[in-house]
């Protein structure tokens, strides 16, 4: 026999709530103000970047190259422009003044300028009114990010009649964190009048209204927690606080509003006399009960997804893993907690303020059936014709999906930002106007002793007729196509006793196909000795190169967990693989919008971003673990009323029929609120990488709410019949001693009434 244990707890929850609101109140409280003031200084803590691999093999070369030779990849650059010539002597005197004041900060090194590096073309653009000065900010990520705002009002803006602005990687790393700040504050802002605007039209009153809005307070105020928490122990991307507040405003308001509904239905059941304080405070036992449960095996649900983020090395996809699991736990104790202990206190009065009263004319309509209902008039429909139904939607998400076929990847940069940003700007001013890729350099070390400048020589030559290279600079001189130049200033200290170092400066852009092109042409060069590579290039082949790796073991864990989790909710083993292939065609088809706007560029003046030709590497894996995680969710809400009703009835399509009608117009309404976050996110967020992953998730909503759940549900359970519920003999009694279901009663198995539509 399944066990009572968890339903006894949550109705013990849901009967003290109902006893004592007020204590537990005190303690919701509680919990906001010490986490508000903990969490309160978590944003200085957050970081930008995290994209790269620290085992792989560009991040060791950056490790050795630091530890053995003092050397790092230049991630500042000053873009001076002149009035009329940078060889003028205004100019010359400015750069020269700007590499000498750089090279006397503080933890900056390696400063090279086209004025002090013998007017090296590469540093000049094509017209010769601008050139370059790059250097080395030393420390983390984080720290070096930090002096950026000091730095540019020390050496930003117009000296001597010579402008000067601020770039390079670690610019726009300072300038992302910033922007993401403001546009989660944005978001916010816009968000949450609507959402309430929203919640009016859904729940009729406007107190009913302002329990989900409530309920967000803990759960954002959780999210700092735990963000702070986690900075103690890893770095955490500043794009987890908007990424883990946008998902815990959603699954927050989901959550309330399936657990409400779910009150208003037990109240209805007992007589519908609200001002019963007996029936309210049983109602709110048998929604904790009930509806809890399902919330909180939903919250499991979309937490196994997103943990299949932590496989991967990456700090930016950890510290999402960890906090997402960290808000979906956070929503769903609020939803047995918090929203119980609101509907204790609001008590009769939850239903006041009823602004539907201003839309009401006339004589009231007599109430309507459950066949009337528009959800199950449209399941009826599909499952008379659901095979052509299903084969059409089917069609139609394929073809939408087909421009994934072609996606490339690359790494942000500074192009995510708005052009109004100064990293952005000297950014488009290098790759548009100066043949050579300083700022891309690529390092190339061997940490082997005893290095011999005659085999430097050689390898040099090798590694300079590679198409895309533009110069190496070496321990044994500078080389251009194969032919020794100028000697450089750096060739001195190029070589120790621990070995030796080459720069390689590409041609070609580092985030492109012939960027990564290079980085494979250069690794295949034999070298006399064993030989890494660092940069920008090298680190964004390998991070493809990991995520490759470790794809299949996350899709196979996010597989396994979904058909594990939802055969324990349903006892079927058809249902899970139904939902697994329900989920793929639906991610599918959002997959292909991203590549269609985000890649391709189309709608790029609407939604204000400039296309890459390439969509972030990691932005496919982070949406498909979260929108699967969001789609199961309504699928464990759905299917929980679909095998309520067949569990009492015996009918396999009737079931189908009143339970999308018990939840077609729930889960639409938890989409259209989830919708307003996630649209908000998309015309408030100046970042690029931002306004994508609101923008699939909207798609993702629309998808899954309306035409997954609307449509090739009932097609494929109509299809499938009582199949759909089956499991073999050995599953289906472990599913009686430990499965999960919303509701306790045992299932009672009828046949279908002789007068149903459906045989």
């Amino acid at each position: 026999m399944r066990t009572r244990t968890e339903l006894q707890v949550l109705e013990r929850i849901g009967r003290a709530i109902a006893a004592g609101p007020k204590t537990f109140l005190l303690v919701i409280i509680a919990f906001v103000a010490i986490s508000g003031a903990i969490g309160s200084g978590v944003v200085s803590r957050l970081a930008s970047g995290g994209f790269e691999d620290p085992a792989a093999e560009s991040s060791i070369a950056k490790d050795v190259l630091a530890r053995d030779l003092g050397i790092a990849s230049p991630n500042l650059v000053l873009l001076v422009t002149a009035p009329d010539s940078v060889d003028s002597p205004q100019a010359q005197r400015v750069g020269a003044g700007l590499a000498a004041d750089l090279a006397a900060e503080p933890e900056i090194s390696q400063v090279v300028s086209y004025w002090t590096a013998d007017r090296n073309p590469g540093l000049r653009d094509a017209d010769g009114r601008s050139a370059l000065v790059v250097a080395h900010i030393g420390g983390d990520e984080n720290a070096a990010a930090k002096r950026v705002d000091g730095l540019r009002e020390r050496y930003a803006g117009v000296r001597d009649g010579v402008e000067v602005k601020l770039g390079g990687s670690v610019a726009a790393a300072f300038d992302t964190e910033t922007a993401a700040q403001a546009d989660l504050q944005a978001m916010e802002k816009l968000a949450f009048p609507i959402l309430f605007l929203v919640l009016v039209l859904v729940f009729g009153s406007l107190v009913a209204a302002l329990l989900p809005i409530l309920m967000t307070i803990p759960v954002v105020i959780g999210v700092l927690l735990l963000l702070r928490i986690m900075s103690e122990f890893m770095s955490v991307s500043v794009i987890a606080m908007n990424a883990a507040t946008i998902i815990g405003l959603g699954l927050a308001i989901d959550y309330s509003l399936f657990v409400v509904s779910r009150y208003r239905e037990e109240i209805q059941a007992r007589g519908g006399d609200v001002t019963d304080r007996a029936v309210r405070s049983a109602a709110i036992a048998a929604a904790v009960r009930t509806a809890g449960r399902t919330v909180l095996f939903s919250a499991l649900t979309v937490t196994l997804s997103l943990a299949a983020l932590a496989i991967f090395p990456l700090y930016f996809l950890r510290s999402i893993a960890v906090a997402g699991i960290g808000v979906a736990l956070f929503a769903a104790l609020a939803a047995v907690i918090v929203v119980p202990t609101l509907l204790a206190l609001f008590g009769s009065k939850i239903d006041s303020l009823d602004a539907r009263k201003l839309f009401r004319r006339g004589k009231a309509k007599a109430p309507r059936t459950q066949e009337s209902g528009f959800w199950y008039r449209l399941a009826s429909l599909v499952m008379r014709y659901p095979a052509r139904i299903a084969v059409g939607v089917v069609l139609v998400l394929l073809v939408l999906g087909t421009p994934f076929l072609r996606v490339e990847f690359s790494l942000p940069d500074d192009r995510q930002l708005p052009m109004s940003s100064q990293s952005r700007q000297v950014g488009e001013a290098v790759r548009t106007g100066f043949t050579s890729r300083e700022a891309d350099t690529i390092t190339v070390v061997a940490d082997t002793p005893g290095v011999g400048k005659d085999d430097i020589a050689a390898y040099a030559s090798a590694l300079s007729r590679v198409p895309g290279v533009a110069e190496v600079v070496s321990a044994a001189g500078t080389y251009t196509a194969g032919l020794a130049g100028r000697p450089s200033p750096e060739s001195g200290r190029m070589l120790n006793d621990k070995g030796t170092f080459l720069k390689v400066v590409p041609s070609v852009e580092a985030f492109s196909d012939q960027g990564g092109q290079l980085v494979g042409d250069l690794r295949a060069v034999p070298a006399p000795w064993p030989a890494k590579m660092a940069g920008a290039g090298p680190a964004l082949y390998d991070t493809k190169a990991t995520l490759a790796d470790r794809l299949p073991l996350v899709l196979g864990f996010i597989a396994l967990a979904t058909f594990v989790l939802l055969f324990l909710f349903s006892g079927s083993v058809v249902l899970p693989i139904k939902a697994l292939i329900l989920n793929v065609l639906s991610l599918s088809a959002t997959f292909g919008a991203m590549v269609w706007v985000f890649q391709d560029g189309h709608l790029s003046g609407l939604l204000d971003f400039t296309p890459t030709g390439a969509l972030t590497a990691v932005s496919p894996i982070l949406m498909f673990c979260l929108i699967f995680g969001l789609s199961m969710d309504y699928e464990v809400f759905m299917l929980s009323r679909i095998k309520e009703g067949y569990d009492r009835t015996g009918d396999p399509v009737g079931s189908v029929a009143s339970g999308l009608q018990r939840t077609g117009g729930l889960i639409t309404a938890a989409a259209a609120l989830m919708g307003v976050v996630t649209v908000a996110g998309v015309f408030t967020s100046s970042i690029a990488f931002q306004k994508m992953f609101a923008l699939g998730l909207t798609l993702a909503l629309l998808v899954d709410a309306f035409v997954v759940r609307g449509l090739l549900l009932p097609a494929f359970m109509r299809l499938m019949g009582r199949a759909n519920w089956w499991a073999p003999a050995p599953l289906r009694r472990l599913h009686r001693r430990i499965g999960i279901a919303e509701h306790d009663d045992p299932p009672v198995p009828q046949p279908v009434l002789a007068g149903s539509t459906y045989r």
